[in-house]
C-alpha cells in the first residue's frame, strides 16, 4: 500500500483526538495537516486540541490550520450535551502539555485548496466534524477539489436513527446546507456514518492495554477515552462501549475493505421541519446511473479493532524508545 498524503479536517473532540492518533499511527499516511472546525467545541479551542494531541504524539512538524468558526446559515452555538459527552475542554476534561507553536494563520479552506492543487490524486482528505469547510472549497474551486483522490466522512445516518433527533447524526445536524452542498457535488465522497460506527466500540479493556505501555502518550489518551467510555455507560448502556465514529472514518480512507458500501446519490433535508438534516437518497436522481457517494452499510469490527489496537500500540510502544 503507497503512503497516502492526508488532510483530517476536525472539531476536535474525544473521537476526533482517537482519528489523529490513529492518522498519526499508521506508517501508511503522511498527514500534511489538520483543519480546525466547530462542532464538539468552538473552532479555536479545536484548533488548540489539535495541537496538543500532536505534541502529546510528538509529531508538532503536522500545521494546524482554522477553517470556518460558523455554519452556512446560523451562528455555531455549543450545546450542552457536547460538554456532557467530550468534557468542557473537549477532550474529557484531560490537561494536555500546551504545544511548542500556534496554529498557523492561513485560512484552513485556503490550505485545502492549495493541497488538493498540488498534490491532486496524491491527496486524501477525512472531515470528521461539519462539512463547512469541505463545502467552502468546493465552492470556492471545485475543479481542484475535483481532483483530490477520496474525501470520507464521518456523518450522516443512512440504515439506522440518528444521534441529535430521529434522522439526524450529529455532524451532519451542524450544517445540513453545507452537508447538501457537499453530497450532491460531482465529488466522490465516503459516508462513514453511523451505520457502521455504532458497530464499532472500544471497551476499558482496550484503554488498559494503553496504560500498560506506560508512557504519557498512552496514559494520556487511557485518560480521555475513559472519560468517554463512562459518559456512553451513562447515556447508551445498550452498547456496551463507546463509538469509534471518527477513526473509523480515517481507516475506511486508508483500507476501504474495512466496510461494505452502497453507491448512492445522497441528499441532506434543510428545511427546519421534522426530517431537517436527514441523509437520504436523492429521489431525483435514483435512475441516474453515475453516483457520487459511496455510504459504508457494514463493517468487519473485529479486523478493524484489531488493526486500531495494533497501531495506537505500536505508536505508544515507539514513543517509549
Amino acid at each position: 500500500m503507497s503512503v497516502k498524503k492526508m488532510i483530517l479536517d476536525v472539531d476536535t473532540g474525544v473521537d476526533d483526538a482517537m482519528a489523529i492518533t490513529y492518522a498519526i499511527a499508521d506508517p501508511n499516511v503522511e498527514l500534511i495537516g489538520v483543519l480546525s472546525s466547530y462542532g464538539n467545541i468552538e473552532a479555536n479551542r479545536a484548533a488548540v486540541n489539535a495541537l496538543r494531541v500532536l505534541h502529546l504524539l510528538h509529531a508538532d512538524q503536522v500545521p494546524v490550520f482554522i477553517g470556518n468558526t460558523d455554519p452556512v446559515d446560523h451562528k455555531y452555538q455549543r450545546i450542552d450535551i457536547n460538554a456532557q459527552i467530550h468534557g468542557e475542554n473537549g477532550i474529557g476534561d484531560v490537561d494536555l502539555e500546551p504545544a511548542t507553536h500556534d496554529f498557523e494563520s492561513q485560512n484552513g479552506v485556503d490550505f485545502m485548496i492549495e493541497a488538493a492543487e498540488k498534490y491532486g490524486k496524491d491527496l486524501t482528505i477525512v472531515a470528521t466534524g461539519p462539512m463547512t469547510n469541505i463545502a467552502a472549497a468546493i465552492k470556492k474551486n471545485h475543479d481542484v477539489m475535483k481532483q483530490v483522490n477520496n474525501i470520507t466522512i464521518m456523518g450522516g445516518a443512512l440504515t439506522v436513527p440518528g444521534n441529535v433527533t430521529p434522522v439526524a447524526e450529529a455532524n451532519i445536524e451542524q450544517d445540513p446546507v453545507a452537508a447538501n452542498e457537499m453530497f450532491t457535488s460531482d465529488l466522490n465522497i465516503n459516508m462513514v456514518g453511523l451505520d457502521v460506527t455504532l458497530r464499532t466500540l472500544l471497551t476499558k479493556a482496550e484503554t488498559k492495554q494503553w496504560r500498560a505501555t506506560n508512557t504519557e502518550a498512552g496514559q494520556k489518551m487511557a485518560d480521555i477515552v475513559d472519560y468517554y467510555i463512562d459518559v456512553y455507560a451513562d447515556i447508551y448502556p445498550e452498547l456496551g462501549g463507546c463509538s469509534l465514529h471518527d477513526p473509523l472514518a480515517v481507516g475506511v480512507a486508508i483500507d476501504p475493505s474495512f466496510v461494505t458500501m452502497l453507491h448512492l446519490n445522497i441528499m441532506v433535508t434543510t428545511e427546519h421541519d421534522a426530517y431537517y438534516a436527514r441523509t437520504i437518497a436523492d429521489k431525483a436522481r435514483l435512475n441516474d446511473p453515475d453516483t457520487n457517494v459511496n455510504v459504508a452499510v457494514n463493517v468487519d469490527k473485529e479486523r478493524y479493532l484489531q488493526e486500531f489496537m495494533n497501531l495506537f500500540l505500536n505508536l505508544f510502544n515507539n514513543l517509549n524508545k
